[in-house]
């Protein structure tokens, strides 16, 4: 249902008259900061009536910024005045938030990875799939304007059929080895962003992957029991091949591409720079840096994501990221980290 109002002046607009959606925001780290500014303030139709966070005076720092209030999960998962929660805390705290979310009827956003372990991932998702409860997995990448210009491409045709699917995903700087060591790995920490966007680009399971990885970076890195630098091939059960680099070090910034290369031509998603502005003269050209800080790259998608689970929750329908990407990527990074291991391609039917 809609209203309309006069626009300054300008003529008749139409208005959402529903009331908005009300998301409690559970972990108000950097990210989950992130995502309570960003409804409180930046999306249509959602607001933010409560936070929580393990630590009470993180949270309460948060709803003052926000004008919410700050209270306790449990309270979060109680109030019949929130209507949908996203889960922002650690990852080995997911699983238990999503079943009990569930089981409070909630409906669900939860960050990625939903957990690091399988069977951890399946009880989170048989508990939503036993209350019926709306579930979103925050696979943001999806809702960058040129992933989605590529995805728009291959899945309208725009450039036949699909060959090769080339990802390029390289961070500034790499994460501190105290980390590492509970990441879960690259594959799981950091390349499965890539799974994801293979699985939503080609728009075909992943049935073998293949994985090789070194240290290039930090010996620290390897120290902790992962890599640094790695290359992975997925074949996809239609015949597509995706590739995927990775590097915990880019020293020019954030370095997130991807290409489509179909029968009819191909589709790329490059980096943007800082901004549009450059300088040539007689010798050279000089451009604007890439951005270094995640938000900078990746702000509008987060806008998109929130703006895609609204209205997911007003107007129904499947899922923006739905359960099954919440268990495929982690299942293809389980058969990545075996494949590095053991030196061969990995079926993924060896890792069910």
């Amino acid at each position: 249902m809609t209203a309309t109002q006069r626009d300054a002046g300008f003529g008749i607009v139409e208005t959402d008259a529903r009331p908005p959606v009300r998301i409690g925001v559970i972990g108000t780290g950097r990210i989950g900061r992130m995502h309570a500014q960003l409804l409180a303030r930046e999306i249509d139709g959602a607001t933010v009536p409560a936070v929580a966070d393990a630590v009470p005076a993180v949270a309460e720092r948060v709803a003052a910024d926000l004008g919410a209030e700050a209270a306790t999960i449990d309270e979060v998962l109680a109030s019949p005045a929130v209507d949908a929660v996203a889960i922002c805390t650690s990852t080995d705290t997911h699983v238990d938030l999503v079943v009990r979310a569930a089981q409070a009827g909630k409906a669900i956003f939860c960050e990625k990875p939903v957990s690091l372990d399988l069977a951890q991932v399946d009880r989170a998702l048989a508990a939503v799939a036993s209350a019926g409860v709306p579930f979103m997995v925050g696979f943001n990448r999806r809702f960058d304007p040129g992933h989605a210009s590529v995805h728009s491409a291959v899945r309208s045709g725009q450039i036949g059929e699909l060959h090769v699917l080339r990802i390029t995903s390289r961070d500034p700087s790499p994460p501190p080895p105290a980390y590492v060591a509970v990441s879960g790995g690259i594959f799981l920490d950091m390349t499965i962003h890539d799974f994801d966007m293979a699985r939503h680009v080609v728009g075909s399971e992943v049935v073998e992957v293949f994985a090789r990885g070194a240290v290039r970076v930090d010996p620290l890195i390897g120290e902790a029991g992962d890599v640094d630098t790695a290359v992975v091939v997925l074949t996809h059960e239609d015949g597509t091949l995706t590739t995927i680099d990775n590097s915990r070090q880019a020293v020019y910034g954030f370095d997130q591409r991807i290409e489509a290369f179909g029968s009819l031509g191909m589709a790329v998603s490059d980096n943007p720079a800082r901004h549009a502005g450059w300088v040539r003269t007689a010798t050279a050209t000089a451009a604007q840096p890439l951005p270094w800080f995640f938000l900078e790259r990746y702000l509008e998608s987060y806008r998109q994501e929130w703006a895609a689970f609204v209205t997911y929750l007003r107007d129904g329908g499947p899922s923006p990221v739905d359960p099954e990407a919440g268990r495929a990527p982690v299942l293809i990074g389980i058969a990545a980290t075996r494949s590095l291991r053991e030196g061969r391609p990995v079926a993924i039917a060896e890792v069910q």
